[in-house]
């Protein structure tokens, strides 16, 4: 397999990275030797038990010796929290945020503050995360004065509640908490996101996770649009192809977005950090996708960015249609 580096578009600002949860049968140091040695300019790393096990012993004797290699080889970094049983090994992203049990919560809370002093530590441009699932099974509450309260209001004054500490620590140590939308859960739309950043009174602290196959997936505007309306709150972006109506992670090609329009949005936009491809079952052919992946995006990005004499010759003016479906 060659390790070439892919040519890059000189002209397109766009920082691609590849997820390590789609690399978890690679030890760490491979991994992020295999994307440094790839081009990718950074990694999604999951806090998990095969990598970077946020639990084990000595975990700040570990982040700081994974900092100074992230910074000898060059790779931004954006810290991930969606492993499947880094807290509980029978139930799949359990305890949530959104968990009837308090004690329960405050596990998931507890994380995800370790994970913005990780992030601290590692010099990442934002912590990922998501609400979880609401129970099926989950009963109504009653507020302060006995009146009921339905179970999904109830789950949704849960959330807020809960990340609350975790936007505090955000707050002190500098670095976004980037919530993603995710097919499901309880926070799975745009609307759901802005729903819960009103309740929190809109905090600097509290960003937004863009995953462009979510948007294919579920969102009544096209994943270019979304970028576009998330730009003020985007943080982090997630990238992947998807079939309408189906929460199925696929490689590049295998889908139906047309990503030439939304790497062009993000960069119109002027997104900063990483663009992240997020292929987390396809592990058992990680190195060859990733190998795939980033020529991929270089050659959207170029079709999505217009030669020099073809520019509008005002920078600000918005950004050119692409003609032309997916490479």
């Amino acid at each position: 397999m060659s390790l070439r580096p892919s040519p890059r578009p000189t002209a397109h600002p766009l920082r691609y990275s590849y997820g390590t949860n789609g690399l978890t049968d690679l030890r760490l140091d491979d991994a992020l030797s295999l994307l440094a040695d790839l081009g990718y300019d950074g990694v999604g790393l999951t806090l998990d038990h095969m990598h970077l096990d946020p639990l084990a012993p000595d975990l700040a004797a570990r982040t700081h010796k994974l900092a100074r290699r992230l910074d000898e080889l060059g790779l931004g970094v954006t810290l991930e929290t969606g492993a499947r049983y880094v807290l509980d090994p029978r139930r799949k992203h359990g305890p949530s945020l959104v968990d009837p049990d308090p004690a329960q919560r405050a596990r998931r809370a507890d994380l995800l503050v370790r994970a913005v002093q990780i992030a601290t530590d590692l010099g990442a441009h934002a912590v990922h995360c998501f609400s979880g699932i609401l129970p099926k099974d989950t009963a109504g509450e009653t507020d302060t004065e006995g009146q009921a309260v339905a179970a999904e209001d109830a789950a949704w004054k849960r959330l807020a509640e809960t990340l609350t500490p975790v936007l505090d620590a955000a707050t002190a140590a500098g670095i976004p908490l980037a919530v993603e939308p995710e097919p499901g859960h309880l926070l799975a739309t745009l609307d759901d996101f802005h729903r819960l950043r009103t309740a929190l009174g809109s905090p600097d602290a509290l960003g937004l996770t863009l995953d462009i196959g979510h948007c294919q997936c579920l969102e009544p505007l096209s994943p270019a649009d979304c970028v576009r309306a998330a730009a003020p709150w985007l943080r982090h972006v997630q990238i992947e192809d998807m079939r309408r109506g189906v929460h199925e992670h696929l490689p590049f090609g295998d889908g139906e977005i047309d990503f030439p329009p939304v790497l062009e949005a993000l960069a119109a936009v002027g997104y900063q950090g990483l663009v992240s491809v997020e292929l987390p079952r396809h592990s058992h052919a990680g190195p060859q996708l990733a190998q795939q992946s980033l020529p991929f995006l270089h050659h959207a990005a170029a079709v999505s960015t217009p030669p020099d004499d073809d520019r509008p010759p005002n920078p600000g003016e918005g950004p050119t249609d692409s003609d032309g479906r997916t490479p």
